[in-house]
């Protein structure tokens, strides 16, 4: 007996550019069945690197790849009376729709939340916009920078005597719409009460800001604004390193005192200590270790010390070492390191999925979650532009082959 995923068999369509796609995946990854809708020709974001074998072509995105896995796709344009029609006939029978319009886009076109409700009051709508439905700065357009900007995320990352950065890849987009699948969840434990569906209003700058909690909670504790301490990370009255060099690569690492952290000091001094290297930090009675009020140059002369003792070390000796004396450090993984993580592969994290059309297979990661009910888990790769168009269309919407060979001409579909 196949064992159906814990949101099957509830229909998703997904409405969504780049800002919305993890929502759809999760609920996808969730067991939902989520069509993706793109205009004719294919979503734009398709067209957005890095590329298979940096081979730009629209289905070749790794980026689309991604963030799509599971979900069937259909093309249909919302700007043709016929397609919106189309649209009508599926949003009728769908449980969630996604969209990351410009705010009164639908509505505009005659397909906003009113004419959904009427044609389906159960439907929960998910709208995932830039700066969200009202204010002043909701028909301003963004990017996932401006998010991170905006949002303050940036202020906070980098070095202190250096202008702000932001992380590698982008963070905004997945983050709101991870938050708005779970959103569409609690909207949908709602309906089992009411029997109604709602419309959820998602910005992905406020998603951004509500991040920050940690750094916005400095205020209230100390009256002071956090600042960028690169790879250090404020706490009580000093700012104290977490990224450590060692001799080939960086390690995770708290100097920490009391009762949370003397083992791991103890521990390490006396490794230190073995190979003449505890320098300052010879004698420290890290059970009554206060770092509150010891004092910056105390700081920075562990600092120095610990930082030559790591240098002369490699990252597995060190987790080695850490894991026989139950110290509290971790090595920095590249990506590499990551995907050949013993963890991850005991707990079969890893999978190879089939791109018959590429003729080869691609890793991705299998799943979020592990339950013992329902599988959560990446089932087929992303699909192709309209590869689901007939069996949707003529399939589930009973419309002809020749009707839907006359619609593609039309630009309908």
């Amino acid at each position: 007996m196949i064992v159906k995923g814990s949101l099957f068999p509830y229909r998703v369509l997904d409405l969504t550019d780049e800002k919305g796609w993890m929502c759809g995946k999760v609920l996808s990854d969730l067991g939902a069945d989520v069509v993706k809708v793109e205009p004719p020709g294919g979503d734009p974001g398709r067209n957005k690197g890095p590329f298979f074998h940096d081979s730009p072509h629209p289905e070749k995105s790794l980026q689309w790849f991604a963030y799509n896995t599971n979900k069937r796709g259909i093309t249909l344009s919302l700007e043709a009376e016929q397609g919106r029609r189309l649209f009508e006939q599926l949003a009728g029978k769908a449980d969630f729709i996604v969209e990351s319009f410009p705010p009164g886009y639908l509505e505009g076109i005659g397909i906003g939340y009113s004419r959904l409700r009427e044609l389906n009051p159960r439907v929960i709508l998910l709208s995932i916009t830039d700066f969200g439905q009202s204010g002043p700065y909701r028909d301003y357009k963004g990017c996932d920078l401006v998010a991170m900007a905006m949002g303050g995320f940036m202020y906070v990352c980098g070095d202190a005597d250096r202008p702000p950065v932001r992380i590698s890849i982008d963070h905004a987009y997945p983050l709101a719409a991870a938050q708005a699948a779970s959103a569409a969840l609690i909207a949908s434990y709602q309906r089992l009460r009411t029997g109604e569906g709602q419309w959820i209003d998602v910005s992905v700058r406020e998603c951004i800001v509500r991040a920050l909690h940690i750094e916005l909670g400095f205020w209230n504790d100390s009256g002071e604004v956090p600042v960028r301490s690169g790879p250090r990370r404020r706490r009580m009255s000093s700012y104290l390193r977490d990224v450590w060099p060692c001799k080939d690569g960086h390690l995770g690492f708290r100097l920490l005192g009391g009762r949370l952290g003397a083992g791991t000091l103890r521990a390490l001094a006396e490794w230190m200590e073995s190979e003449g290297m505890v320098g300052s930090l010879k004698g420290v009675d890290f059970e009554s270790l206060d770092l509150a009020t010891t004092s910056r140059e105390q700081l920075l002369q562990w600092e120095d010390t610990l930082c030559r003792f790591f240098m002369r070390h490699t990252k597995d000796e060190i987790y080695n070492k850490a894991m026989e004396k139950r110290m509290l450090i971790c090595p920095s993984f590249t990506m590499g390191e990551l995907a050949e993580y013993e963890q991850l592969e005991a707990r079969n994290f890893w999978m190879e999925l089939d791109y018959p059309e590429l003729g080869c297979t691609i890793r991705h990661p299998r799943r979020s979650l592990i339950s013992s009910e329902a599988p959560c888990e990446v089932r087929r790769r992303a699909p192709l532009v309209g590869e689901h168009n007939e069996e949707i269309y003529t399939g589930e919407l009973g419309m002809s082959r020749g009707r839907l060979g006359r619609l593609r001409t039309q630009g309908v579909i």
